[in-house]
């Protein structure tokens, strides 16, 4: 993969990156569709990364649909689909890994412990592999976008970060490898999730506090009986810590976390207050 990337820099070519671990949705072709304005040559990562995933979370059941995801890869014209083993990503041994220390306490990472670290670690060792130019990632994982971006400034990666807006379904939720684990009625019922945000707007204009606007959020999506919160959280867009009495005008990051018996759907607005 590194030579190939080398051989194509050679001639000139840009190589943008978008690593993914798999069971490709329309989601993740947004982000390829994009790559392919920005960057001459495409590169798509498929790997389910395990230093990512907790203990009793779902690594081993993690949908797997890697012949439907070679077909549309090739069918957007994908140049390179690096698809490593797990062995040659973490050898023997292996003891080194990437912390980003400010960023990943909040949302995700409080809950998640260990999942930053992870991320960066395997982001680092896929550019280090891949040496893209660009490298895109979806506004669904907002934390993870910014811990990335955060890492390469403070590593002075030669990588550009490219985020794309969120992919949606018709009714509205964030489209996701995990929506595969729903049961009908709870497909049905994660609608309430941005449905809930969609409301901010209103409640904004109702002059209400963050921390009322927050209360109704949880109550609305509570409403669904299969739903089980793991956070609501309103945080300034830069730090991710939460805010309490923003300034008008402040860019604010609204993430909702929740379960349907383990399957774990995050997704998120930004406004400004």
């Amino acid at each position: 993969m590194f030579r190939q990337s080398r051989l194509w820099h050679s001639q000139n070519k840009s190589v943008a990156l978008v690593p993914t671990m798999g069971a490709l949705h329309e989601g993740h072709l947004s982000l390829i569709r994009l790559a392919k304005k920005k960057g001459d040559k495409i590169v798509v990562s498929i790997f389910v990364n395990p230093t990512q995933f907790g203990p009793n979370e779902d690594y081993n059941s993690y949908p797997r649909t890697l012949n439907e995801d070679f077909k549309k890869c090739s069918e957007l014209g994908v140049d390179a689909v690096f698809l490593p083993s797990v062995s040659a990503m973490y050898p023997d041994n292996s003891s080194t890994y990437v912390n980003e220390e400010i960023l990943s306490q909040h949302l995700c990472g409080a809950r998640r412990k260990g999942h930053f670290r992870g991320v960066c670690t395997i982001v680092l060792k896929l550019f280090n592999i891949c040496a893209p130019d660009i490298a895109v990632f979806g506004q669904k994982d907002a934390q993870q976008s910014l811990i990335i971006s955060q890492m390469v400034r403070d590593l002075n990666i030669p990588v550009k970060i490219i985020i794309a807006p969120i992919k949606r379904e018709k009714d509205g939720l964030a489209m996701s490898s995990r929506n595969k684990y729903l049961l009908p009625e709870e497909r049905r019922q994660a609608t309430a999730i941005y449905n809930g945000l969609q409301k901010i707007k209103k409640w904004q204009n109702d002059n209400l506090s963050v921390a009322q606007v927050r209360r109704k959020l949880i109550r609305f999506i509570q409403r669904e009986k299969d739903i089980r919160i793991d956070y609501v959280s309103i945080v300034n867009i830069n730090t991710l810590s939460e805010v309490s009495r923003p300034k008008k005008g402040d860019k604010l990051l609204i993430a909702v976390a929740v379960f349907f018996n383990k399957a774990r759907l995050i997704d998120n607005i930004v406004i400004k207050w």
